[in-house]
């Protein structure tokens, strides 16, 4: 069974810093793009960054210069480093990620459970 497990949440203050970690474990086989998405209070679920397997990135406009994703493929974990936060980035973040379990001929996605982040005074 694969299971994605995110650490790292709290409450911080405007304009501090907060890394997020998301680890799959279980039986895996690959591990294609890994995501990170959040969802605020009454609000959708929203994406906010992504890595491939091969390292390359992207952002949404909302997070792009502040919030940097990098994977460690042998730990099969991936990080969000979230700098200069701000109130608005409230929210649960969950990690997402395209998997291969073992022994499987297709690949299919998975979410941890949320870890909560506060951006508060």
């Amino acid at each position: 069974q694969v299971q994605l497990v995110e650490s790292g949440g709290g409450l911080v203050q405007p304009g501090g810093s907060l890394r997020l970690s998301c680890t799959a474990s279980g039986s895996i086989f690959s591990i294609d793009t890994m995501h990170w998405f959040r969802q605020a209070p009454g609000k959708q679920r929203e994406w906010v960054a992504e890595i491939s397997s091969g390292g390359n990135t992207h952002y949404s406009d909302s997070v792009k210069g502040r919030f940097t994703i990098s994977r460690d493929n042998v730990k099969n974990t991936v990080y969000l480093q979230m700098d200069s936060l701000k109130p608005e980035d409230t929210a649960v973040y969950y990690c997402n990620a395209v998997i291969a379990p073992s022994g499987s001929t297709r690949s299919y996605g998975y979410w941890g459970q949320g870890t909560q982040v506060t951006v508060s005074s």
